[in-house]
């Protein structure tokens, strides 16, 4: 079964950048839903970036301005790279894939990650 580990996650000033990294335990050519989901405190989990089988990709409104994501086949690797942090992107970063493109931008990807926890913070 895939599996998916994150890392990068930190403490932060507002206005610093970070880049998450997600590893996955096998090829994921054939996942057509590639993406990155987070849980802020107090709201439910959002899909905040994807990318599909095509190459596009898709964000969420109120953060498509600073993030992007990418993904690295011939590592198995998805990167989220989030600039101009600030305190409300506080919580914990998924990564997350699904074979059905569909799944872009939603809460129901088949698999996710542990996640990794961003903190940012003056």
């Amino acid at each position: 079964q895939l599996q998916l580990v994150e890392s990068g996650g930190d403490v932060v000033q507002p206005g610093e950048s970070l880049r998450l990294s997600c590893l996955a335990s096998e090829s994921i050519t054939g996942y057509y839903a590639i993406g990155w989901s987070r849980q802020v405190p107090g709201k439910e989990r959002e899909g905040v970036a994807c990318i599909t089988g095509d190459g596009s990709t898709y964000y969420a409104d109120s953060v498509k301005d600073r993030l992007t994501i990418s993904v690295d086949h011939a590592t198995n690797t998805i990167y989220l790279q989030i600039l101009n942090l600030k305190p409300e992107d506080t919580g914990v970063y998924y990564c997350v894939v699904d074979r059905d493109e569909r799944r872009c931008l939603t809460a129901y990807y088949a698999y996710w990650g542990q996640g990794t926890q961003v903190l940012v913070s003056s």
